[in-house]
């Protein structure tokens, strides 16, 4: 059981809400302000479930996904709008953003006689329409593969190249593969998988024409009988066509918030609401957007003493994209108002794991006042018995963008492993997936501690001003060196697979 140290609270967290006066900020219409217990008996399995079933329905009746770009994405935003928009505590929006879609209209990789399972990343540039046929070659592996150094000795002008996906110095694990292969003239590169798991999406991140070539992603069990032949003297001929649209459309991101609450002291709650084109999302991210939705419907009975803002992003499966166009797009008044953001990315299988915001286990310490939050969510769930894994800021998911500019952050996220959830990315990531016990759970921790930061929140977390002549590029562009895991991690976009 992971215990941390540091910040102690007197007594239960739950009797510190209690304990605040009543707040100024708003009439309150008669709601006794918000405290823990009340709260979390309001979130219930049946409300997080039937939210889900929802959504499982909308993928059901829109091609299988609620991918941004795609008609179940629409339909998703739909149902958290009904659902948001009719109460008189709360003040409901939508907000445009422009997004690069891409969609796989035709691939296929073959050698010889045989078809493989291949998968087209995302912003990959197109072959010809009629395809390459060219020797296939092993690229460098290793650190190696992430270098123009590791080509020097071996010739892969106009052929295609095999390479292993693998972590890069960039934090990339495709793309960092890719360019030093087509820099050395590939023609396309195969990327074949590290772990067992399917293949089912991958991403590159941004089109960038100049530096990539042509890519697809094979499972590890193809590339590796590929290897063995090659290695063992056989000359590989290979065919590989792919055909890709890329082209901006418009999406959203949902927002609601408290009418009443201080508005100069902002507590953030958010989950994406899109999924991977593959399947459903029902975990990744349904679950998080069904938490999300119910602390906001348990909230509706309270007043609260700092203003809650709920964000459900879109595109976040296609690089952050809508909370980083959120962030990006805030001034600097408004971004000193947020006090700090909690993120909700795959909460209904997996092991409990709350961010380490400290840094004392995966030696990435959060920007000040997380630690706050980690012990918050620590004590309140070691308090009931449960056995808290620390979860590790990979950069891979929507609390990116606010710890690149200095916001406390936190959250909960039970892992992308095989062992956490075999349907990861996967079409079965649908209502039959998720865990009821402990999407409830982890529900509950969320109510508990934002009963907590929404009464006492500035009494233990420190404003953190954001630079008034930091532009919004360079904010974005901040270099964090994250932690990583390879078999189990949000990469660059919720296991968006960079």
């Amino acid at each position: 059981m992971l215990v941390k140290s540091g910040l102690v609270l007197a007594g239960a967290a739950h009797s510190l809400a209690a304990a605040v006066p009543e707040s100024s900020y708003g009439r309150g219409y008669g709601r006794p302000l918000v405290s823990s217990i009340p709260l979390q008996d309001l979130v219930t399995t049946e409300g997080l479930m039937g939210n889900l079933v929802k959504l499982d329905q909308i993928a059901k009746a829109n091609g299988g996904n609620r991918a941004f770009g795609f008609p179940g994405y629409a339909a998703s935003v739909d149902f958290i709008l009904s659902r948001t928009t009719n109460s008189t505590n709360f003040r409901t929006w939508t907000q445009d953003f422009p997004a690069l879609f891409q969609h796989v209209d035709s691939i296929s990789f073959k050698v010889a006689n045989t078809s493989y399972q291949v998968i087209g990343l995302s912003y990959s540039p197109s072959t010809s329409a009629e395809g390459y046929t060219a020797p296939l070659v092993l690229g460098a592996t290793g650190p190696e593969g992430c270098t123009a150094e590791g080509y020097a000795d071996i010739d892969v002008a106009d052929k295609i190249v095999l390479v292993q996906r693998g972590a890069c110095p960039d934090g990339t694990t495709f793309a960092g593969r890719m360019k030093p292969a087509a820099a050395a003239g590939a023609l396309a590169v195969i990327l074949y998988n590290n772990v067992e798991t399917p293949v089912t999406a991958g991403t590159l991140s941004n089109p960038n024409p100049e530096e990539y070539v042509p890519t697809g992603f094979i499972n590890l069990s193809d590339g590796e009988a590929l290897v063995q032949r090659i290695t063992a003297g056989e000359e590989v001929t290979a065919y590989f066509q792919q055909t890709q649209t890329v082209e901006t459309r418009i999406t959203q991101n949902v927002f609601t918030e408290t009418v009443d609450g201080d508005p100069d002291n902002v507590i953030m709650l958010g989950g994406h609401l899109d999924s991977v084109v593959a399947g459903a999302g029902i975990n990744d991210d349904g679950s998080g957007s069904s938490l999300v939705l119910e602390v906001k419907t348990a909230l509706e009975k309270f007043r609260v003493k700092n203003k809650v803002r709920f964000a459900w992003w879109g595109a976040e499966e296609n690089g952050l994209l809508g909370s980083k166009y959120y962030v990006q797009s805030l001034n600097v008044t408004e971004a000193n108002k947020i006090l700090a953001y909690l993120n909700f990315d795959m909460v209904s299988r997996g092991y409990f794991g709350v961010f380490d915001g400290d840094g004392s286990t995966h030696n990435l310490t959060a920007p000040p006042g997380s630690e706050f939050i980690e012990k918050t969510f620590v004590d309140d769930m070691t308090r009931k018995g449960i056995n808290v894994t620390a979860a590790r800021f990979t950069g891979g998911s929507d609390y990116q963008s606010f710890f690149n500019i200095g916001k406390p952050v936190g959250g909960l996220h039970t892992g992308t492993g095989v062992e956490q959830d075999p349907c990861y990315h996967q079409a079965c990531d649908t209502i039959d997936n998720p865990n009821p016990t402990t999407l409830t759970i982890n529900a509950k921790a969320a109510a508990h501690v934002l009963s907590v930061l929404t009464t006492r929140g500035t009494e233990f977390i420190p404003k953190s001003p954001v630079n008034a002549t930091i532009t919004s590029r360079e904010v974005m562009g901040r270099e964090i060196e994250w932690t990583t895991d390879e078999h189990d991690r949000h990469l660059a976009t919720c296991g968006n697979n960079i």
